[in-house]
């Protein structure tokens, strides 16, 4: 199956699989969503399957929810949890801060909370994913259906006053449709071409009536593993040096 990956995939696979040996018997795991967490998801199932791994998941979206019990993993609420031990989970960007931007799969809301109701937050990503500055890819904001068109107007005058300038928002869709979150919101995806103060943005957005939830994290990821296509993995922590391990040899084993 390895084999089979392109190089992209390939890493988010290997990530994924550094990041499942820190998922000991007992924790209690939040689950994150999207493409690079699938893999952790089918990387736990295989543990509790053949290993014995005993964890209770805490799923940050119905999609991985329904992935993680058809792999066998014991579900619970985040209420039942409390609290977790560890909430792995992708991003769509990060920076040298480890300062992420999520909600490319629209489910950064449930993602924050499962995150902040963690004792640590390891984020898995590809290389792709790590940049000098944040901003290529379009900043997710969940609005309420409620309003949304006077939400969005109110988000435009606050870029300008924040200096953006050249901004396009756009309403998220799927399938034709307008793109609807878990909780019933909508999401506008903004398009800024470079972030130049998070915190200042992030405090500004959630400031405006209607806006649920941006999609920027800040000091709340301590750790990133980043994929390689070679099979490598680099386990990364705010100020200490990356450490790199071969997790897959050129027969897709896992080593």
């Amino acid at each position: 199956m390895y084999s089979d990956l392109s190089p992209a995939e390939r890493g988010k696979y290997v990530c994924a699989l550094r990041a499942a040996q820190l998922v000991k018997s007992g924790m209690k795991v939040g689950l994150g969503t999207g493409s690079t967490a699938y893999w952790l998801v089918k990387h736990l199932g295989r543990m509790v399957r053949e290993e014995g791994l005993q964890i209770q998941g805490v799923p940050t979206s119905t999609r991985t929810k329904e992935q993680a019990i058809a792999e066998g993993i014991d579900m619970i609420t985040l209420d039942q949890a409390g609290w977790l031990d560890l909430t792995i989970d992708g991003a769509d960007e990060f920076d040298a801060e480890f300062t992420l931007i999520k909600g490319g799969g629209g489910a950064h809301l449930q993602e924050k909370v499962v995150a902040m109701a963690s004792s640590r937050m390891v984020v898995i990503a590809d290389a792709s994913k790590r940049v000098g500055r944040l901003g290529a890819f379009p900043l997710p904001i969940e609005v309420l259906q409620f309003g949304a068109v006077a939400t969005q107007t109110l988000i435009e005058r606050a870029l300008t006053d924040l200096g953006y300038t050249d901004v396009s928002i756009t309403l998220r869709k799927a399938e034709g449709q307008n793109f609807v979150t878990d909780e019933g919101n909508f999401i506008l995806d903004l398009h800024l071409g470079v972030i130049a103060d998070a915190a200042a943005l992030a405090q500004r957005m959630n400031q405006i009536p209607g806006v649920v939830e941006n999609g920027l994290f800040l000091n709340i990821c301590d750790t990133v593993i980043v994929g390689n296509a070679d099979g490598t993995a680099s386990y990364e922590m705010l100020g200490q040096p990356a450490q790199i391990t071969p997790m897959v040899n050129d027969a897709g084993e896992h080593l």
